[in-house]
């Protein structure tokens, strides 16, 4: 079982700023990988990043925008959001995976909005 603890959503104006972190309660290094999607009301949950050892994976509309990180260190995985829109407001879920078991966070509330 791993628990993941996602913090950092919040209001910001179009164009800002947000960094999410998400804390395992597992060593990150022991998972198969680790990524971050979104779900805005009346949408499926969308994948937004996701990292395997130095590999990271962006959906088109968020690539070069957003960064995926992560601290093994901390046990902790990080996404960096630059140039904010509209459209990425959304519940943002952390997820881990492991031998076939999917894990989620609560999730963390991201709105952009002027």
């Amino acid at each position: 079982q791993v628990q993941l603890v996602e913090s950092g959503g919040g209001l910001v104006q179009p164009g800002g700023s947000l960094r999410l972190s998400c804390a395992a309660s597992a060593s990150i290094s022991s998972l198969d990988t680790m990524g971050w999607y979104r779900q805005a009301p009346g949408k499926e949950r969308e994948l937004v990043a996701i990292t395997s050892g130095s590999i990271a994976n962006y959906a088109d509309s968020v690539k070069g925008r957003f960064t995926i990180s992560r601290d093994n260190a901390k046990n902790t995985v990080y996404l960096q959001m630059n140039r904010l829109k509209p459209e990425d407001t959304a519940v943002y879920y952390c997820n881990a995976q492991r031998l076939g078991y999917y894990y989620w966070g609560q999730g963390t509330q991201v709105t952009v909005s002027s």
